[in-house]
């Protein structure tokens, strides 16, 4: 975990400008993230995996050469039978594939590999502004907006807790998306989950 002297000034730029002026937005739709939810599982389906990330693999009928692995620094893992595979930059879907291939090789008539991911350690998130820590956090599946600034220590006194700003980059440019994170923690506002990249901005109350 880095502190906010690390970011790049692009981010920070790209963060303050946007809320300065926000005086009539100060509470964000409490629904309507549903689908926003819908788009991060199919992104994180083609995110590559890099150096740290952690995943699971399960070899149908075959226990010992089901298990947990991390990719090493240079991007490969060991594997039962079949050694390294370097797996830096493929999906749990690719890896699978993979896997299946090179078990066939001499080892298993017709393998059934299947992978899920357990962390995203390569990928991260950012939370800035109002919080007691702010900095970069690593991604981990199935993460959330709650989980993001419970990382960073929870909110600060002056935090606008129901404003707090995703920015997300999706093919069609940045997009910023308002949440209400203190009514989720109240259970009256459905929770965001956030993707690599994602850059959470809790603004003061007097912006």
């Amino acid at each position: 975990m880095s502190g906010l002297t690390s970011l790049p000034r692009w981010l920070l730029w790209l963060l303050f400008v946007p809320v300065v002026g926000c005086d009539a937005c100060q509470e964000a739709p409490t629904t309507g993230y549903g689908d926003l939810n819908k788009q991060i599982s199919e992104h994180l389906t083609k995110v590559g995996l890099g150096p740290g990330d952690v995943f699971e693999v399960t070899v149908y009928g075959e226990e010992k050469l089901s298990g947990i692995h991390r990719i090493a620094p240079d991007g490969a893992i060991q594997f039962p039978l079949i050694n390294r595979v370097v797996v830096e930059g493929m999906t749990a879907n690719e890896i699978a594939d993979e896997l299946s291939r090179r078990l066939r090789d001499g080892f298993l008539r017709e393998p059934s590999v299947s992978v899920f991911i357990k962390e995203y350690s390569s990928k991260k998130v950012f939370v800035l502004g109002e919080v007691q820590r702010p900095g970069t956090f690593p991604f981990t599946a199935g993460m959330n907006i709650v989980e993001a600034i419970a990382l960073a220590g929870g909110f600060k006194d002056s935090a606008n807790s129901n404003y707090v700003i995703v920015t997300r980059q999706t093919p069609d440019g940045d997009k910023r998306i308002p949440v209400p994170v203190e009514k989720i923690t109240e259970g009256i506002a459905e929770n965001l989950n956030l993707q690599p990249g994602d850059i959470v901005f809790v603004p003061d109350t007097l912006l």
